[in-house]
This record gives C-alpha cells, sequence and structure tokens, in this order.
C-alpha cells in the first residue's frame, strides 16, 4: 500500500463527516426558522381574523345606535311640539283650558269659569 494513502483517506473521511455535519446542522437550523416563521404567521392570520370580527361587531353596533339615536331625537322633537302644561303657577281650570286647547279641543266650557273667592 501507498505510505501516505491511509492518513489521505482518514483526511477524507474526517472532511466528509465534517461537510455532512455542517449540512445537517445547516437543514436543522432551517427547520428551526421554517417552524418560527410558520408559527408567526398563523398567529398573524389568527389575530387578522380577531379583528375582523371585533371590526363587525363595531360596526353592527354602530348602525343600531345610529338607528337610536334617530328615534330619540323624532321623541325630543315630539316632546318640544307636544307640550304638557302642570299646575305650578296656574290654576287648573286654566291648565285643563292648555291642555285642550294643545290637544286640538277648542271647545268651549258651557258656562263661565268659577273662581274661588280669596
Amino acid at each position: 500500500m501507498i505510505p501516505y494513502a491511509k492518513p489521505a483517506l482518514i483526511a477524507a473521511v474526517v472532511a466528509a463527516i465534517g461537510t455532512g455535519g455542517w449540512l445537517a446542522r445547516g437543514w436543522f437550523e432551517d427547520s428551526k426558522d421554517l417552524a418560527a416563521v410558520e408559527a408567526q404567521q398563523a398567529l398573524a392570520a389568527e389575530i387578522r381574523e380577531g379583528q375582523a370580527e371585533i371590526s363587525k361587531q363595531v360596526e353592527q353596533r354602530l348602525s343600531e345606535l345610529r338607528a337610536n339615536e334617530r328615534i330619540i331625537d323624532r321623541g325630543v322633537i315630539r316632546e318640544i311640539q307636544k307640550p304638557i302644561y302642570q299646575r305650578v303657577c296656574f290654576e287648573p281650570e286654566l291648565v285643563r283650558l292648555l291642555n285642550d286647547a294643545q290637544r286640538g279641543d277648542t271647545s268651549q266650557p258651557a258656562g263661565e269659569v268659577s273662581r274661588p273667592a280669596p
């Protein structure tokens, strides 16, 4: 046998093992990186779905609030257009006459309105 063939063969085997280990380590690191990237993408997709659901709920609630706001505004307008007089500083007959006039009842009382003597 050739005298320097044995050390060359050992060097070639060591180089092959080193290269194979280096290549396997690269594949291992790449697979870890790929797993991390896939996990990040899955988390981002889940967050986007959650935000989409929340935005749908907010949009639906806002549309309901706008409808309620319109109804409340109409109710306020009705209240302003149809006041009810109460006895704060008026006599009961005057309050009744004002409420009747506000409702559109313009019929006159049969007689004079009597006032109590002071």
